[in-house]
């Protein structure tokens, strides 16, 4: 994949997210962080404890229950949003950039729900793949070869 000098790239899963740019050149990438932040998701047996509710018919005596809510992944989804809002303000700041972005499958169909006007524009690639834990060398290795062969 090329990567041109000043594009952003924007990394994230559930939990995570890394916004880099490219100081190097196309045949030289060279990856400087601009922004990291981090929550904390505890898997939902910790987030509550209450059961799931339960609902009456109105005719006879049967009974249903709800679905017990998956508060981890409803954090993991909030924060999507809030990483999108992020990348969306990086990109009216770096206005010239193009964007590239890595994301967990699940976190990037919730990102694309989120995408604003400025990301759209200058989105020039995604990649399904979870890359928030790799080094800067790493990234810069794996976007290299990416699409090729």
């Amino acid at each position: 994949m090329r990567i041109k000098n000043g594009t952003l790239i924007f990394v994230a899963n559930g939990a995570k997210m890394r916004i880099l740019r490219n100081e190097g050149g196309v045949d030289d990438i060279s990856l400087a962080e601009v922004l990291t932040q981090e929550i904390e998701n505890p898997p939902s047996r910790d987030h509550g404890t209450d059961s799931p509710g339960r609902t009456h018919s109105r005719m006879g005596a049967r009974r249903s229950s709800y679905s017990e809510t998956d508060w981890h992944q409803q954090a993991e989804d909030e924060f999507a949003k809030h990483a999108a809002e992020a990348l969306e303000r990086a990109a009216e700041k770096h206005a010239d950039a193009e964007i590239v972005i890595a994301a967990a499958p699940r976190t990037l169909g919730e990102l694309r729900k989120h995408y604003g006007s400025g990301t759209t524009a200058r989105l020039s690639s995604e990649i399904d793949k979870d890359l928030t834990n790799m080094d800067l060398a790493g990234i810069a290795r794996l976007l290299d070869g990416y699409g090729e062969g």
